[in-house]
């Protein structure tokens, strides 16, 4: 698991390899990650936007913008913390994942990055 904390709200992520399969004649490694989203400020907040970088150790880095995490755009009051799973296909068995999430502070109605730390997506069978 990695964590880091941006402005009092901490990103937590667990990655797991989920197999392999064939499409379109070729393989792919797909992996699931478990973000916690946890807000250790005095202010409520929402997610309003993501933004990943996806490396695959096989293709040139993918960049993925989106609204929310998956549909949600989840509101966090003090002490509160959201959960989400998702997961991506890469072409090799070595790649990770960073990125930011875009929120909104209620009290203040600024907008800040929380930064999601680098994370490796590795299969087992591929470490030494």
């Amino acid at each position: 698991m990695v964590s880091q904390i941006t402005q009092g709200i901490k990103i937590s992520v667990n990655t797991s390899f989920e197999g392999t399969y064939f499409k379109n004649h070729k393989i792919h490694f797909a992996f699931s990650y478990q973000i916690t989203i946890e807000n250790h400020s005095k202010d409520s907040v929402q997610l309003t936007t993501r933004h990943w970088e996806i490396y695959d150790s096989l293709n040139d880095i993918e960049i993925v913008d989106g609204e929310g995490v998956i549909g949600k755009k989840p509101v966090l009051k003090p002490g509160e913390s959201h959960i989400y799973s998702s997961g991506c296909l890469l072409s090799s068995p070595h790649g990770a994942m960073q990125g930011y999430f875009a929120m909104v502070n209620f009290t203040t109605t600024r907008t800040f990055r929380v930064i999601v730390p680098a994370f490796r997506l590795s299969a087992p069978f591929a470490l030494n």
